[in-house]
């Protein structure tokens, strides 16, 4: 009995890139699997006519890894057709070629159509099952070639995430991607926000004339800020919520977080307390991008001018 083990980047030689064709019955999670290679850094591509494949890999420009979803729909597939791709860039010296075939037991297929009432793409007009029944024969060599073989019957989104993460991840895992921004209340909320924060009980350096006219970024700022007696427990605290649920955000398959911090008019506090946060997280790992719409908007106009 052979034992496959999941392949780690550190083990893809040096000028090679992971090509993973992802295929399996209808309703099996294709794009899901697809969604977690993305959050994985594979650049992904659901059902691109095979006769492009080439072109795309060949041509300049982004060479990351490639996720490629294939089924019955894609546009000139045939078994024969993908079994003899699959020889020709097998024998590439410049790819990691791997198939994943995501399989799934009928009778789970056919509830999952039913729950969601949409039609099989293979059975016409027809029920679901004749649909499923042919797509799984039409499948069947696909599958037995397959280099990984995951069953999605018994699994849910998140079972099924983390077991594409195990094969295919870097580290084992999908990276979280959060993103830290001031802003102003007085503009509102911004749109997709996680976590808000408001900052305006926090001293404002708004009433110190030498001050105003700078900005959280300023160091300035920043210190006439913290001598409030309420800010180094404030920080902490926010802090320590991050380190607790960002995990557990990652843990349950979410690839981006957004954090915000509000203040009056988005120039001073709520600035510095961005800022500062954004580095403290960026210290213990995380991948951090920062914001501050207040400032982007003024610096916007000035180039406008």
């Amino acid at each position: 009995m052979s034992v496959i083990t999941p392949t780690d980047q550190s083990d893809i030689p040096a000028g090679q890139r992971r090509l993973v064709l992802v295929t399996g019955p209808s309703g099996a999670g294709r794009s899901t699997a697809l969604n977690v290679l993305e959050d994985a850094g594979f650049e992904t591509i659901d059902n691109l006519p095979l006769r492009l494949l080439p072109m795309l890999l060949d041509g300049k420009g982004d060479h990351r890894s490639i996720a490629l979803g294939i089924d019955a729909r894609t546009r000139d597939f045939s078994i024969d057709g993908v079994t003899d791709m699959l020889g020709r860039l097998s024998a590439r010296k410049d790819l990691l070629v791997e198939l994943l075939y995501l399989d799934c037991a009928s009778e789970a297929l056919l509830r999952r159509f039913s729950e969601t009432r949409r039609r099989h793409p293979l059975a016409d007009n027809g029920p679901p099952a004749a649909g499923i029944e042919r797509e799984q024969d039409l499948l069947s060599p696909l599958r037995a070639r397959a280099d990984v073989l995951i069953d999605t019957t018994g699994l849910t989104i998140h079972d099924l995430r983390a077991e594409v993460e195990r094969w295919f991840a870097p580290d084992g895992r999908h990276h979280l991607s959060i993103s830290v921004q001031s802003f102003s209340y007085k503009r509102g909320l911004p749109r997709s926000v996680d976590m808000v924060y408001d900052c305006r009980f926090l001293r404002n350096p708004h009433w110190d004339r030498t001050l105003r006219e700078a900005n959280g970024t300023d160091q300035r700022v920043a210190d006439y800020i913290a001598q409030d007696p309420r800010y180094g427990a404030f920080v902490q605290q926010v802090l320590d919520l991050s380190i607790l649920l960002l995990p557990a955000f990652r843990d349950e398959g979410k690839s981006n977080v957004s954090i915000a911090f509000g203040c009056t008019g988005g120039q001073h506090r709520s600035v510095t307390l961005a800022e500062g946060h954004a580095l403290r997280l960026a210290q213990l790992g995380w991948q951090v991008s920062i914001r501050h719409r207040e400032l982007d908007l003024q610096n916007e106009g000035k180039a406008r001018t």
